[in-house]
């Protein structure tokens, strides 16, 4: 084929392009774009370079910021667009209403426009959903003067008194109930000593008569031990003393005695001052009056320091008495009734070989049941007649109608003991009418005879010698009491006779009489610490006194006396020797001599070591850190616990009150002292050296026992009040669990001192109102100036007078529950003295008034006062619910608590101050209502709350409504409501409405909206977070509660949520309480949980960490927790499927009728369980809680979203409550019973599993 050819193939075809053509064209095209390109390369570069310095300028800006809020501590707050723009269109709005609200200048053209603006702004603040937000509690921190003790020590410098006077006064407790002259007086007794280092100040053998005080120096106080050596029991350092008040008591009575174990040397060269006990006999020749005080202190603080210490605390009983018979030879009974000579009536009160009594009944029986005294009187005659009487009378008139009168000393030895005495005018006439009256009211003759049936031997006195044998027995009392006017007995003396088995005088007795024993024997037990049976303390022979520890110090008896055979005696009156004291005030001093006599050896070692303290307020016991060489019990006042952190901040730990025991953790285990502790008030304390308390482990190792139960139970926190007369009768303890429960720091007040806001304040109707309420509790003394004024003088107040005034105040607080002290109006001696006294401070407004600070807490601000303050807002029973409780706290610096009181009428009626405790002379003679507001104040004022925990558990909590109309029913009152998820909601309805038929409506309007199935698909969304906005939710909750705060609820409330910001659990006790609620029921899955607007956190359903808190309760100050438990109960009983499953085969197995059930939880039952495994064991402790009484309802076979079957859900359980409970309502002292599981089966319904 030729060229042409191909020519001729492809007739159009153009020539290609060489290689090299290609390559020019590519070449010319690419510089071309070059050219065209290079300036957009050029900004593209220099804008992702730019960008990537903005974002890493923007990226360490951010760092630096989170740093700096870090270091801060400042919350992170969170804000979505949609609450901007609400913000910004709120703050619009307001200008605009202000604006509008401008006056205008006329014209209809203006009136056209105001008329529209309304409209316009209502119709915006639909739109932006605007709501005037209730004004929130500042959070504030106690005052550092509650927290901190005083840096000074004892003042010496800056006092008027001479130091060595001072170092007296502040060590010796019994001087400081001596008027200043007398006092001063005393003190010129003193004398100054100079001991070389280890030069003996005494020694075994030497005389006992002094009171030494260092005042320079240090001395060494030491004990001869059984095997010779002489350990040192106390260091004593400068301004500390070294004396024993019975010794002081052996002189003054007249039978000094020497030192037969102690001895004491200096460790260094020391400075004595010595005080010499005769001084105190000088004292009493010129002011015999103060005689019988000042035994009566001694007496107390033998019963108070060294029996509560060793017996109460150390487990010590029989050691602590001479069990040797200290009786006289009955020389004018057995001169009558013809049995022996008075030789022979000597040998005969040994207490092992009486000659007349069978042998085995001078012996103490071990483990012996005490019996009932139902051996009454078969027949009593009088063996005076009508004339004889009378004219013992007439001579008891004449005796005692030139008598000096009475002086305030003795008044207070009458009002310690109980004893209420007339005074005696001094005109003779008006004396003998006054006798006789008293002789008309007393309905015991002047001797009584209990006679036997009982047949075989008997020491009973013949009836034929009666009356002799009576006569001649009251002379040999006589001699024993040495009385020179023997006319006083006449009248005031009875003779007894029991038969066997008869309990005489019970411990724990208030009402007390001396019993002089002419025959037989009386045993005398004590009940153990530890275990529930009593042992002999020693027997009364015939010859001896028995009880008159308990008529001298006017406390209740603290052992039991018991006739194990029959037994004759004579019994004066607690009042009638009084009456003859009163006469005749020397006869104390032989009768004190009887007591002193009957303690052991070992009291008297120990009673140089204990010492009483008086503690100023604000002086610390010791610090945080300090060596613990001593254990302390609080005699009165009040101290404080607080430890300081790590992190500078110091943290109140607990309070303690009368008859606590402190700081004896650290002492046994040789620890340094975890806290601080200091005097909240003036208070007395008894202190136990650690050397003491080594010597009482050697001589008596069960101690060591008792100590490590003691020791045991104070680590794990639950150790009980110990039952003894001492702990719970004679120091009028709050029990049980007052005194190591320091979770709760107003429990245990012995003071409460009550200040107005401002005069509109019915102060004095509100004290009265309140007294009432605690009359219930315990005896209670209301004080005023007035009553202060007419009680020790006009000139009580003076300065001249601070000890005599302090000595009686405290006396007040020995003998009543709780003393009120209500204040002046203005910043008077009184109200100073009111608020230095107090153990709590009630500042009292008026809730209908706007919020306001009165002068008086202004100078309350400005002083360094320790007590806790709490604000009590009155109202009118028919008046509005509480509000704006925020802004009265706002105001103040800080308050520990605020309460809202419904008033009756009364309160606020417009009376006269006659007229007024006139009509409240009426309202004491009934019973206080238990319901009343002011008896729930004096349950949380005594730590006596009652409070109610309802837990979480969706639709069954309805049952909830039945329990607390259930409750309401049998008379249990609610002092505390608290609650979690679904309890929180229907706990604060009660706690708002107080009233359980208007709850029960209010639940039942919520519950029915909860079944709208329309308002739920309305709020379905994107499950990122919930299945539901919440929206539609928070709307159902915030239609029941609105803007209700916490704080203005009637009855205090709580609940509980749990934080997944910051992993925590909290507790809710102010805020707005519609949002608390909601955060409190947000379920995870269903709800979002709930940004909390004071910080930002998240918070969920409080299910998820404490779904029953009634250890949150206890917390709060509640003696008793009524805890009501409706959560879903696990099925255990569960589907064994292997080791893997299959979703098909479980779909199969459910549409498949003929199938057998599987029970496999689905993956919303598993998370549900997770999320409530840290509930179990929290549960299972408060069900085991001796403070926790647990119910659970028969709701088992109720769904947790059944809110349809709200009336059968919500039915009152009358029977679930049985009779065990009632003692909780009707208690103002509410204590568990025992047999809490079988109570516990009776509480629950019968398909639960978790009781």
């Amino acid at each position: 084929m030729n060229e042409d050819d191909n020519c001729s193939i492809y007739p159009g075809a153009l020539p290609l392009p060489s290689g090299s053509e290609i390559r020019a064209r590519v070449q010319q095209f690419v510089e071309e774009r070059m050219q065209t390109t290079m300036l957009t390369g050029v900004l593209i570069g220099a804008v992702v370079a730019i960008s990537l310095i903005g974002i890493m300028v923007l990226f360490v800006y951010r760092r630096y910021k989170q740093t700096r809020e870090q270091q801060a501590g400042v919350p992170r707050y969170r804000f979505r667009k949609r609450d901007k723009v609400l913000f910004y269109g709120r703050k619009i709005m307001r200008k605009v209403q202000t604006l509008s609200s401008a006056p205008s200048s006329g014209g209809s053209v203006s009136r056209q426009r105001s008329r529209k603006r309304p409209k316009v702004l209502a119709l915006a603040r639909r739109i932006l959903r605007i709501r005037r937000e209730p004004p929130t509690l500042q959070p504030k921190e106690p005052p550092p003067s509650l927290l901190e003790a005083d840096l000074t020590e004892f003042d010496v410098q800056n006092s008027h008194l001479p130091s060595e006077v001072l170092y007296m006064l502040k060590n010796v407790r019994v001087l400081g109930h001596f008027e200043k002259p007398l006092f001063l007086e005393l003190c010129r007794h003193m004398v100054f000593m100079e001991l070389q280092e280890g030069e003996g100040l005494f020694r075994p053998g030497d005389t006992d008569d002094s009171i030494y005080v260092v005042q320079d120096g240090r001395l060494e106080l030491c004990v001869q031990e059984s095997d010779g050596t002489d350990p040192v029991v106390k260091e004593v350092l400068p301004g500390d003393s070294v004396h024993s008040l019975l010794s002081i008591l052996d002189v003054i009575t007249g039978y000094p005695a020497p030192y037969k174990t102690v001895s004491a040397r200096a460790a260094l060269r020391s400075t004595i001052l010595r005080l010499p006990a005769t001084a105190f006999q000088s004292v009493f020749n010129k002011y015999p009056e103060t005689l019988v005080r000042v035994i009566q202190i001694i007496m107390v603080r033998l019963q108070r320091v060294t029996f509560l210490a060793l017996h109460n605390y150390l487990g010590l009983t029989t050691e602590l008495f001479n069990p040797e018979s200290q009786a006289i030879p009955l020389v004018s009974v057995f001169s009558v009734i013809g049995e022996g000579s008075p030789g022979r009536t000597s040998r005969k009160p040994h207490p092992h070989t009486p000659p007349e009594e069978e042998p085995g009944l001078d012996k103490c029986p071990q483990g012996a049941a005490e019996r009932s005294s139902d051996t009454d009187a078969v027949r009593s005659f009088a063996a005076d007649s009508a004339s004889a009487f009378r004219k013992s009378r007439s001579l008891s008139v004449e005796s005692t109608g030139g008598a000096v009168s009475s002086s305030t000393d003795l008044n207070m030895a009458y009002e310690r003991a109980r004893v209420t005495i007339e005074d005696a005018p001094p005109s003779p006439v008006m004396h003998k009418s006054i006798l006789k009256k008293s002789v008309t009211m007393q309905p015991a003759p002047s001797a009584v005879i209990h006679y036997t049936d009982s047949g075989g031997r008997s020491d009973q006195v013949p009836p034929s010698k009666v009356g002799a044998i009576f006569q001649a027995a009251k002379k040999d009392l006589l001699r024993l009491i040495k009385l020179n006017d023997h006319s006083l007995l006449e009248g005031r003396v009875t003779l007894h006779q029991v038969k066997a088995g008869t309990v005489v005088a019970r411990q724990g007795d208030q009402d007390v009489s001396i019993r002089f024993v002419i025959s037989g024997l009386l045993h005398v037990y004590q009940r153990m610490i530890d275990r529930e049976e009593d042992t002999c303390l020693f027997l009364t022979h015939p010859g001896e006194l028995v009880g008159q520890l308990a008529v001298l110090t006017g406390e209740p008896l603290i052992f039991t006396v018991r006739a194990h055979r029959d037994c004759s005696f004579l019994s004066v009156s607690k009042t009638h020797f009084y009456e003859i004291m009163r006469a005749e005030p020397s006869v104390v001093l032989s009768v004190a001599h009887t007591v002193v006599k009957r303690m052991s050896s070992f009291v008297r070692q120990i009673d140089f070591a204990l010492d009483w303290m008086a503690l100023e307020a604000g002086r610390a016991v010791y610090r945080q850190g300090d060596k613990s060489d001593s254990t302390f019990i609080v005699l009165s006042g009040r101290l404080r616990s607080v430890i300081l952190k790590d992190d500078g901040k110091k943290e109140l730990t607990g309070e303690y009150g009368r008859g606590d025991l402190i700081g004896v953790v650290e002492a046994l285990t040789h620890q340094p002292r975890a806290t601080t502790v200091h005097a909240v008030r003036d208070s007395e304390l008894a202190k136990l050296p650690e050397g003491a308390l080594s010597s009482i482990k050697r001589r008596y190792p069960q101690v060591v026992t008792r100590l490590i139960h003691l020791l045991g139970q104070k680590i794990l926190g639950n150790l009980q009040q110990v039952n003894g007369p001492l702990a719970a009768r004679s120091l009028t303890l709050n029990t049980p669990g007052s005194k190591w429960d320091v979770g709760n720091p107003v429990s245990n007040l012995s003071t409460v001192s009550i200040l107005p806001v401002c005069e509109d304040v019915p102060l004095t109707a509100f004290s009265l109102e309140l007294q009432h309420a605690l009359s219930a509790i315990g005896p209670t003394l209301l004080l005023t100036s007035d009553i202060i004024k007419q009680r020790l003088g006009s000139a009580a107040l003076d300065s001249v007078h601070e000890y005599r005034l302090s000595s009686w105040l405290g006396q007040q607080e020995d003998i009543h529950r709780i003393v009120l002290y209500q204040s002046d109006p203005s910043l008077t001696p009184w109200t100073q003295r009111c608020i230095r006294q107090a153990d709590c401070i009630l500042i009292v407004g008026l809730g209908e008034q706007e919020p306001t600070v009165g002068e008086l807490e202004r100078m309350l601000e400005s002083s360094a006062v320790r007590a806790q303050k709490q604000l009590v807002l009155l109202h009118r029973e028919d008046g509005p619910p509480p509000s704006g409780t925020v802004e009265w706290l706002n105001m103040r610096s800080w308050c520990s608590r605020h309460l809202h009181l419904s008033c009756p009428r009364r309160v606020f009626s417009k009376r006269s101050l006659p007229k007024l405790r006139e009509m409240y002379q009426r309202v004491f003679q009934k019973s206080p209502d238990r319901h009343s507001h002011f008896s729930r104040l004096a349950r949380v004022l005594t730590g006596n709350a009652i409070a109610l925990v309802l837990g979480g558990g969706g639709a069954r909590g309805c049952s909830q409504v039945g329990i607390v109309r259930a409750l309401s029913e049998a008379g249990i009152p609610i002092d505390l409501v608290g609650g979690t998820s679904i309890g929180a909601l229907m706990g604060a309805l009660y706690a708002e409405e107080r009233n359980h038929n208007r709850m029960r409506i209010r639940a039942r309007e919520w519950a029915m909206e909860m079944t709208s199935v329309f308002k739920k698909v309305l709020d379905l969304t994107y499950p990122v977070t919930s299945m539901f906005t919440g929206a539609a939710f928070n709307s159902g909750i915030y239609s029941v509660f609105k803007d209700k705060q916490i704080e203005d609820l009637w009855i205090p409330y709580f609940n509980i949520t749990t934080d997944i910001t910051a992993s925590a659990m909290r507790i809710h006790t102010d805020g707005s309480l519609w949002r608390y609620v909601r955060a409190s029921m947000s379920l995870s899955g269903y709800l979002p949980p709930l940004c909390d607007p004071k910080d930002g956190h998240l918070l969920m359903d409080g299910g998820y960490i404490n779904n029953l808190p009634a250890d949150v309760a206890r917390s709060l100050g509640a003696k008793v927790v009524i805890a009501i438990d409706v959560g879903s109960q696990d099925e255990t009983h569960l589907t064994n499927y292997g080791d893997s499953l299959s979703g098909w085969w479980l779909l199969w197995k459910r549409w498949n009728p003929l199938a057998e059930r599987v029970k496999v939880l689905n993956m919303a039952e598993i998370q549900t369980r997770l999320a409530y495994v840290c509930c179990v064991r929290q549960l299972e402790s408060v069900k085991n809680s001796d403070y926790c009484e647990y119910i659970r309802p028969p709701i088992n076979r109720y769904g947790t979203l059944e809110f349809g079957k709200f009336d059968e859900i919500a039915v009152s359980p009358r029977g679930l409550l049985p009779h065990v409970l009632w003692p909780v309502g009707l208690s103002a002292s509410p204590s568990p019973p025992s047999g809490k599981t079988l109570r516990r089966r009776e509480l629950c319904g019968h398909n639960s599993r978790s009781c």
